[in-house]
């Protein structure tokens, strides 16, 4: 498939078009943002650098401390990710103080890595592009979906997690049915990895 190109000559990088990456838990959103990188465009893991960033930025190592207490890091100095968990899994203002701490450095990081970049299009994973409005600073929103049996399957022989465990989590995380409404371009999940790398190269290169 042709990727698309602008008439117009300059000497400047051609800018990128941003687009959002999400899905919920066991859609599959991982597997999508590999087989855009197969196909050649760069992907932003905004979850994983955040996990990176909270362990590297000791001024984000203070700030979680005062918030949540020193267990949130071990004696070696680890985001103790169980017990940060554990402390907003249920208290929605302590999830929105801790997000406020970390997602503003994982916006510094990804402006850092978009100004390396030169292809048209570049994907910024993320699992609350959504809830956090950051599809707002994208050019398109792609959605990773499935139905919530399939998903829960996954997630529990992935994780070895209970049928309850995994249906607590997705009770917590955006319903679909909303995001759907949201996205601008979908992928459904729900049959096998051949037809969801057909569905991803479809539509990433119908992207304009």
């Amino acid at each position: 498939m042709e990727e698309l190109h602008s008439e117009t000559k300059s000497t400047e990088p051609p800018s990128s078009k941003i687009i959002g990456l999400t899905g919920g838990i066991g859609s599959g959103k991982t597997t999508v943002a590999h087989f855009i990188e197969e196909f050649g465009f760069p992907v932003y893991y905004s979850d994983d650098r955040a996990k990176t960033i909270v362990n590297e930025n000791e001024e984000l190592k203070f700030k979680i401390k005062e918030l949540l207490g020193e267990k949130s890091y071990d004696e070696n100095g680890i985001y103790n990710r169980k017990f940060v968990a554990e402390k907003v899994f249920n208290n929605k203002d302590l999830l929105q103080q801790l997000n406020e701490i970390i997602h503003p450095a994982v916006r510094i990081d990804f402006e850092e890595w978009l100004a390396k970049q030169s292809k048209y299009l570049v994907f910024k994973e993320t699992a609350l592009l959504f809830e956090l409005k950051l599809h707002k600073q994208c050019y398109k929103s792609l959605l990773v979906t499935a139905e919530d049996n399939i998903r829960t399957k996954r997630v529990m022989d992935r994780d070895g997690k209970t049928y309850r465990e995994v249906e607590t989590i997705m009770e917590k995380q955006m319903p679909e049915k909303d995001k759907i409404k949201m996205a601008d371009c979908i992928i459904y999940n729900n049959t096998n990895l051949e037809d969801l790398k057909e569905q991803t190269e479809r539509i990433i290169f119908d992207i304009e």
